[in-house]
């Protein structure tokens, strides 16, 4: 203690280095360690003079005893899985040496030695947690890896779980050197000065016109999708230009705290960068996190989160706890569900990939208003118009046409009167309005995906994704395992690699498309069992005891098959991914396999889901024959025929069921299932400790209790979004209220996730995306798709066409020009055609021969016509002219009309999406010029910097009067 200043530095400087001790003096300085501590702390707070040199000498001590110890243990430690590393429980004990002598002098808050997210000794930071069992017998290689993460500058600390001895939870922390040298090799985009918005000139008159919008706007009540930022000021961003972390450069940048310069999803990111390169064994590719975790060494790894999202305060007086509690109050709370998404808090707290994806989903939610919009006027304008409808009102007054039975033996023959309801409700989806909102919606789809590529390029600047390029990555184990025997050359890298050969490349292509083929046409057998339910069922219902089934027979077959059909569809859902996972070929990289297995997924999940709307779309009706001579099924079944409103129908039951009964099913299994287990988990652990020792958890046991995210990222989130999105648009034609529920589903979409992604899952690791990846070019596909199908209902499922054609040529206004209500007069009888009742087959023949309609056996009914049921049928000649039964002109006439428009629609409305696509540029103007100048003002900040540097330098050697060359400047 009484050793001056002077001395102890001089004392210092002749210390010999770890390296050049005998053993004896290692075990000296081992023994002595504490009481070299002891002694230095009295000194220090006895001197007056400042303590930076001997801070930094005592700093330089601890880092060469940290070293010199980590080689002792590599040495001596036979196991690293011992309990010399375990502290069971012990929360506020003190810390190893090493960090003792850190902090040496300063005042550690005891919060930060319960909370959970610092070592024992309070000051460093958990960045990272991994999760194995004691009884695990990978412990040589936990040894090893272990040994490596401490020779990359990580310390390390374990601890026992409270609930379980045999779990040990490794804590990870990064210091600053390691956080800087990792940082640069990452190439991580760090502040280094507040950005400098340039105005450009304005003309007086536009200010003019501004001034007067801002104070209009002053009389209006505030947004209320805004977040409230003086409330909660968190939200406000460090408005910076960012240029790549460099050390040499560390002066540019702009820290006030180096403990908080790198945030925490950087810092996990940057361990979990270094852990997938620290070798665990011997070996050329024995290396790597994921290797170890997929081989059961370790049995999870994960960043923490920061604390609890629940506070006893309110935000709005005290402040948030934490960034998971800001993102809680102001992003995943039901409250703010109408309020904008806090995109910034989400990337800083979660990274760019899952931040783009739920930039994306808000995108998308906000395109779907006007789209919404729309569709629900175009229902709107069909009840409106529902009583002027001249076809409603010939189907609804024909009680005196008696139509065919649609069914074999048990369907009875009835009024086209009875039919009334169903006509009323086919023109509610089927009006005049129809056709402009399909063109809409092709356009729509385009204007979304173009006006996505702008927002997604603003999100990339703003997020300094502009020249983010994917680092090279490693190859997938599977791969390496099984080509290891043959290498080649890496052309990037410049090392030996295993190699697939282009032979086994092909096979293993079409053994995978083999494997996909055939799981589409399990798919297809699915909808064809459905097919022979719905014939069978028909009958069936017709011959029911109570009358309400009887009476709507075929509603009820229908209601019935779309409800075991959606069954079928989530049981093949659920068997699909493994079956999916052994198709998929073994590409080189994780992103290969992931983009391979989602373009497969995808396509047999839309197969799946779409091929029964396909079916009563385009098919249902069509191929039926005519009374006397059905069409059957094996030889035994009657195709079913549509009713005699029409089709359109029954493919509006099929999509809102579907469609409500999907979005249910989901928002369930995603929110509702971890909810459940989490709720599982936590009822055990009062049970076995009590609630207050719950409480009392820190945050990595708390954490390891939540569900792992799912094993595919973000996968299934966007497959349930895409597949939402061709169901809102490809048969939008004949189901308007489509963009109205998938509204109404995203709205409760975000909050859910977020929800789930804050509170129900571990804290993902933070990873970065410039884009949403192969889902833009699935969405590209099904914008094209859905202009042809549109197309097709249009003009096959809907009656739009053949009215048009007895609008113009065969109605009271023919020749006129005009296709108004007052054309339509007739319409409902020239699109029947009649039936000779002793024509029937005899396995047709209904049981009864229609005499309660007039008190005779009838003698003729009416078929219904093309549009109702099927494109080659019907329109036909009578029974006893010279062809009976043939086709009449009229059917060829309406069958021409139906090519045309389809050939016409769809070139229109593509033309319409290019040129659309070609007038709106991928970047905007604004940000293309804020992109110039930033490079500008960087390059001259840069400058400017260094120039400072150098002159500082200069007056420095000057003022302690060392020469110096007349260097520049």
């Amino acid at each position: 203690p009484e050793t001056s200043l002077a001395g102890f530095s001089t004392a210092l400087s002749q210390t010999p280095s770890i390296s050049s001790l005998s053993s004896e003096g290692r075990e000296d300085l081992q023994v002595n360690r504490l009481e070299t501590q002891i002694w230095i702390k009295p000194d220090i707070q006895k001197t007056d003079v400042d303590f930076s040199e001997i801070l930094n000498a005592i700093q330089e001590i601890a880092k060469d005893v940290n070293i010199f110890f980590d080689e002792l243990e590599g040495v001596n430690s036979p196991s690293k899985d011992d309990d010399s590393l375990l502290h069971h429980g012990n929360l506020t004990s003190t810390s190893d040496d090493a960090s003792r002598l850190e902090v040496v002098g300063e005042e550690v808050p005891d919060k930060n030695k319960t909370n959970g997210l610092y070592f024992r000794d309070g000051k460093c930071r958990i960045d990272y947690i991994l999760v194995y069992r004691k009884s695990n017998p990978q412990t040589e290689k936990r040894e090893v890896f272990e040994r490596n993460i401490r020779a990359e500058g990580l310390q390390m600390e374990k601890e026992s779980s409270l609930t379980n001895s045999d779990i040990i939870f490794v804590k990870l922390h990064a210091p600053w050197e390691v956080l800087g040298k990792y940082a640069e090799l990452m190439n991580v985009r760090m502040p280094f000065r507040r950005k400098i918005y340039y105005l450009h000139r304005r003309y007086k008159f536009m200010n003019r016109i501004e001034k007067q919008i801002s104070r209009f706007r002053g009389w209006l009540p505030r947004k209320p999708m805004k977040l409230d930022k003086e409330t909660l000021p968190d939200l406000e961003e460090n408005d910076c230009y960012t240029a790549p972390f460099s050390q040499q450069r560390i002066h540019h940048f702009i820290i006030h705290n180096k403990d908080t310069f790198f945030n925490n999803a950087t810092r996990s990111r940057i361990v979990h960068h270094i852990l997938q390169r620290v070798k665990y064994e011997e070996g050329k590719n024995k290396i790597g996190l994921n290797r170890l975790l997929s081989n059961g060494s370790y049995e999870a790894a994960f960043p923490l989160h920061e604390g609890s999202y629940r506070s006893k305060n309110s935000i709005k007086t005290h402040g948030a706890e934490n960034h998971r509690h800001l993102l809680y109050e102001c992003w995943a709370s039901w409250g703010v569900w109408y309020k904008y998404q806090p995109l910034d808090l989400v990337r800083r707290y979660f990274g760019e990939k899952i931040g783009l994806y739920f930039a994306w989903l808000g995108w998308y939610t906000g395109m779907l208003f006007p789209a919404a919009f729309i569709g629900l006027f175009v229902f709107l304008y069909g009840v409106t118009t529902l009583n002027h409808c001249q076809v409603s009102k010939e189907v609804c007054q024909a009680t005196d046409i008696i139509m065919c039975p649609i069914c074999d033996k048990y369907c009875p023959f009835m009024r086209l009167s009875d039919s009334c309801i169903y006509a009323k409700v086919t023109h509610l989806f089927d009006n005049g309005a129809t056709v402009f909102f399909a063109v809409f919606m092709a356009v729509w789809a385009t204007v979304f995906l173009e006006f996505w590529k702008r927002r997604r390029a603003v999100i990339a600047y703003d997020w300094d994704l502009i020249d983010w390029e994917e680092e090279e990555e490693e190859i997938r184990p599977q791969f390496e395992a099984k080509y290891s025997k043959k290498e080649r050359m890496n052309p990037i890298s410049g090392k030996p690699e295993p190699y697939q050969a282009f032979a086994d490349k092909c096979s293993r292509l079409i053994v995978s498309a083999s494997g996909i083929f055939f799981m589409i046409c399990v798919v297809i057998a699915a909808v064809f069992g459905i097919v022979i339910y719905r014939v069978v069922t028909v009958s069936t219902f017709a011959a029911f005891k109570w009358a309400l089934i009887r009476n709507n027979s075929q509603v009820a077959t229908t209601g019935t098959a779309v409800c075991i059909n959606f069954c079928i569809i989530m049981l093949l859902n659920v068997t699909s991914e493994t079956l999916i996972i052994f198709f998929t070929e073994q590409p080189r990289t994780e992103s290969e396999w992931e983009n391979s297995f989602t373009l497969k997924m995808f396509l047999f999940q839309f197969v799946n889901l779409n091929s029964s709307t396909f079916y009563i779309a385009f098919f249902l009706g069509r191929f039926t024959g005519h009374p006397g001579a059905y069409l059957r099924l094996i030889n035994r079944w009657r195709l079913e025929e549509c009713h005699p409103s029409g089709c359109l129908i029954d493919l509006c039951m099929q999509m809102g069921i579907i469609m409500v009964l999907k979005q249910t099913w989901n928002n369930f299994m995603e929110l509702g299932y971890p909810l459940i287990q989490n709720w599982w988990t936590r009822r055990k652990l009062r049970q076995e400790y009590g609630p207050q020792r719950k409480a009392s958890f820190p945050q990595w046991e708390k954490d390891y209790n939540l569900q792992p995210m799912n094993a595919y990222g973000l996968f299934d989130e966007y497959l349930e979004m895409i597949l939402q999105f061709g169901f809102t648009t490809i048969f939008v034609a004949a189901f308007p209220l489509a963009p109205l529920l998938a509204l109404l589903n995203n709205i409760i979409e975000i909050r859910l996730d977020a929800y789930k992604f804050v509170t129900q899952w571990r804290r993902p690791l933070a990873s970065r995306a410039k884009d949403i990846g192969i889902w833009y070019g699935i969405l590209e596909g099904i914008g094209i798709l859905s202009v042809i199908t549109n197309a097709f209902v249009i003009a096959v499922t809907s009656d739009f066409i053949p009215r048009l054609v007895y609008a113009y040529k065969y109605g009271p206004c023919a020749g006129q020009g005009e296709a108004g209500q007052k054309c339509m007069v007739g319409y409902v009888n020239a699109s029947l055609s009649v039936f000779l009742v002793s024509d029937f087959e005899n396995r047709s023949e209904p049981t009864s021969n229609g005499s309660e309609f007039s008190g005779s056996p009838l003698k003729y009914c009416r078929q219904v016509s093309d549009q109702h049921t099927s494109l080659y049928r019907d329109y036909r000649d009578p029974p006893h002219s010279p062809v009976p039964y043939g086709y009449t002109l009229q059917f060829w006439h309406v069958l021409a009309a139906r090519l045309a428009f389809i050939i016409v629609f769809e070139h229109l409305v593509f033309c319409i999406k290019h040129l659309i696509s070609y007038l709106i540029p991928d970047l905007p103007k604004d940000l293309r010029d804020r992109m110039r100048r930033e490079k500008y003002l960087i390059q001259e900040m840069m400058y400017e910097a260094e120039l400072e540097r150098l002159q500082k330098e200069r007056k420095e050697r000057k003022k302690n009067g060392k020469s110096y060359h007349n260097e520049w400047p």
